[in-house]
């Protein structure tokens, strides 16, 4: 290494221990004091040799001097030599006569000095004593010097060390926040994005339902739907639509997944059923165009539905006569009065025609119908699958048989009344609500002619119950 290099890496030394111009240090003053008191001398010095001046970290006997210019200069002849450097009369030396503590009012004519020494072997500065007359000192008060230059030097590895320490705890601390900053904004990004998901899907799953139901003469209906993720939009639909010949059509269905794949299998699903209803009035007939054109529409992909359709007619006498086709849909339910001494409220009944397969899983799939009578005082409720498979208990569902027996204990009548405590069983009998979208329907027969039902809108957030007869309208 030239020499160049070598005062190049020195003081990098220098400004790696951030000593240069600090404030007075209690150790270093002593350390000063110390070695003039033992060499008996007037001045000592702790120096640091800078690039073009001489920095006086502690003096002792040098009052208001803090640096002085670096040539010609003693300490800085002391810092390019391994050992010690004793001037028994500067006077003498030919750089030494040139310093201005020597040539100056001073008149230091005495100095010896020992390098403060890296553990790479870097020289920093000194530790230094000066007298105003000639003397000498023997090798034991050199290898003293020395020791004491081992001690400042020490005391500048311990502040070498609690710089680094506190320069380290605040890049960590700055990590630290910028982490805390960066989870902060990474969240805030994540609650934004989930609510614009949140949003969106619940728009989707609004325009995937009838905004209303419609009003049928002598009919309540109610509806609910249940959303069991606010950021995932579900296959469940249903809609009530008016037929040509004064009847009126229903349905109700599942669509295979969840997502935007499943919304468009919705829309397509309630757009044909609503389309093939107005061509032709067999039940089982729907179902089938609705096959064939999920299964020949490509962006189905091998998508399928299970779904209930039917018909409804008045009847003179009243109620209505109804006409259902299911494909591959649970079981409706018709609810009537009981008969007396029977120990139940209700007679629930399994509304299951035979055979009806999957909608858009094979091309000759087969569809059943079945039909049966709403009189005055029955309710028929359709429902998803997400209904019977609600989670009671850690390892019990509420299953067909705890549905029926649900249904058993309730009015037998009153379409909106079985809603709203359908919903309230969502919301208090589940462990963590409903794994699965829940949509239903249900449509009844008031006793009398002078009950009324409801008309509104399905909500946003699956809370609301619709219902509707010919009469008025005060749901909320």
């Amino acid at each position: 290494m030239t020499a160049g290099e070598q005062e190049a890496a020195r003081l990098a030394a220098v400004r790696r221990y951030n000593v240069l111009d600090t404030p007075p240090d209690g150790a270093f003053d002593r350390i000063a004091a110390l070695a003039a008191r033992v060499f008996d001398v007037p001045v000592a010095a702790v120096t640091i040799v800078d690039v073009d001046r001489i920095w006086f970290k502690a003096a002792h006997g040098l009052d208001g001097v803090r640096e002085i210019g670096r040539e010609p200069g003693l300490c800085a002849s002391a810092v390019h030599q391994d050992g010690a450097l004793v001037i028994p009369d500067t006077l003498l030396d030919a750089v030494a006569r040139g310093n201005p503590l020597v040539a100056g009012p001073m008149g230091i004519r005495f100095y010896a000095a020992a390098p403060l020494v890296t553990s790479e072997g870097h020289r920093l500065g000194t530790v230094n004593i000066c007298d105003t007359k000639p003397r000498s000192i023997s090798s034991e008060d050199v290898g003293l010097l020395s020791e004491l230059a081992g001690i400042v030097m020490d005391e500048l590895e311990l502040r070498l060390s609690a710089l680094q320490a506190v320069r380290h705890e605040r890049e960590r601390a700055a990590a630290q926040r910028q982490l805390a900053e960066a989870e902060r904004a990474g969240r805030l990004r994540a609650e934004k994005d989930a609510e614009s998901i949140a949003a969106f899907a619940s728009t989707l799953q609004r325009a995937l339902l009838p905004p209303t139901l419609p009003t049928v003469p002598g009919l309540e209906l109610a509806c609910h739907y249940h959303t069991a993720s606010a950021h995932n939009v579900g296959g469940d639909f249903y809609d009530v639509f008016p037929l040509p010949d004064e009847r009126w059509a229903f349905f109700l269905g599942d669509v295979c997944g969840k997502g935007p794949e499943a919304a468009a299998l919705t829309s397509l699903v309630r757009h044909t059923l609503r389309v093939a209803a107005q061509h032709t009035g067999d039940p089982v007939a729907v179902l089938e165009v609705l096959n064939t054109a999920l299964l020949e529409n490509v962006t189905a992909g091998s998508r399928f539905c299970t779904a209930v359709f039917g018909t409804l007619a008045a009847e003179p006498r009243g109620g209505f006569l109804v006409r259902l086709a299911t494909g591959g849909h649970p079981p409706a339910y018709h609810l009537r009065p009981a008969a007396p001494g029977t120990g139940t409220t209700t007679r629930v009944e399994a509304v299951r025609p035979q055979d009806g397969m999957l909608v858009g899983a094979f091309p000759q799939a087969h569809f059943a119908e079945t039909d049966l009578r709403l009189a005055p005082g029955e309710t028929l409720l359709l429902y998803t699958d997400g209904l019977p498979e609600l989670r009671t208990g850690p390892d019990t569902w509420l299953g067909w048989d705890g549905l029926q027996e649900f249904l058993a204990v309730r009015p037998a009548a009153g379409a909106t009344q079985l809603v709203r405590e359908t919903i309230d069983l969502l919301d208090t009998r589940t462990i963590e609500g409903a794994e699965d979208d829940v949509a239903l329907l249900a449509m009844s027969v008031p006793s009398t002619s002078h009950d009324h039902g409801r008309v509104g809108p399905p909500s946003s957030d699956a809370t609301a119950v619709a219902a509707s007869t010919h009469a008025r309208s005060d749901e909320p």
